[in-house]
């Protein structure tokens, strides 16, 4: 079976030394996360982008840490042995309150059952990276663009200028030295994806970020062409889910509305 075995933050270093590109996927239900599994997916990812994909919040900004372990819960159950990684929600962590950030990241390992916690936030968030570290609670960084600062930032591309840049790579490095096991660079040029995955000895994982990094990620619900709005440049569609989905829904309406469905082969005798 593709990506048989447990996967541990060591391996995944193991992996960049070997030049094994890994595949990061979000997955928010325990179907999709048997299937990704079974895949040979190398992280699952219950990202905050579940706010908008599962819940229909218009950003992630109003996810809850409770709505977000509900979902952790449910991708474990699907995938035993996966490694999953629990993106802390906004306002979940933040540098004047330290004992509480580690105690909510604390929660994604204990009652989630995740392997790693994922946190937004540059050499900003540094010193709360050091802390759940220390803790033993493995942080995956993300830097470039960051949707929980949206209404800060807006949703454009990272680093295009070279002050930019700079405090992006400032960032990867400092994240690095508090002790992050990985790095999601989102949205930033192909050229300062490649500058960062050279320098760091962590893995760098790239959503919209180029093929120089050390491995990719992508929102499952991109991947399948669930929704017909806006698809990032950055995804690729792989199938058309979302068209098979409403086909079949449409089928199901009209055979019960013409007295076709159920027949005599769906029925009890």
């Amino acid at each position: 079976m593709p990506g048989a075995g447990k996967k541990t933050v060591a391996e995944f270093l193991k992996m960049k030394q070997r030049g094994e590109k890994i595949v990061m996927m979000t997955a928010y239900d325990a179907p999709t996360a048997a299937i990704a599994a079974e895949a040979g997916v190398d992280i699952l990812l219950v990202g905050d982008s579940l706010a908008m994909t599962m819940l229909g919040y218009q950003n992630t900004l109003p996810l809850t840490v409770e709505e977000s372990l509900h979902h952790c819960k449910a991708v474990r159950r699907g995938a035993p042995d996966a490694f999953i990684v629990g993106d802390m929600p906004f306002m979940s962590f933040y540098n004047n309150a330290v004992k509480e950030s580690v105690l909510n990241a604390g929660r994604f390992l204990k009652e989630a059952g995740c392997n790693a916690v994922k946190l937004e936030g540059g050499a900003d968030s540094a010193n709360l990276t050091a802390a759940m570290t220390a803790a033993g609670i493995p942080v995956m960084g993300h830097i470039g663009l960051l949707p929980q600062k949206v209404l800060i930032s807006g949703y454009r591309v990272q680093g295009k200028n070279e002050d930019d840049a700079e405090r992006i790579v400032n960032d990867a490095v400092a994240l690095q030295e508090a002790g992050a096991f990985a790095i999601v660079l989102e949205c930033v040029p192909l050229e300062l994806g490649r500058v960062i995955s050279q320098k760091l000895a962590i893995p760098t994982i790239s959503i919209g970020a180029g093929i120089h990094c050390d491995g990719q990620v992508q929102v499952f619900h991109d991947l399948i062409g669930m929704f017909d709005g806006f698809t990032p440049k950055h995804s690729k569609r792989y199938a058309e889910a979302g068209k098979i989905i409403r086909d079949a829904v449409k089928s199901y309406v009209s055979e019960v509305k013409e007295g076709v469905f159920p027949d005599d082969a769906h029925s009890f005798h």
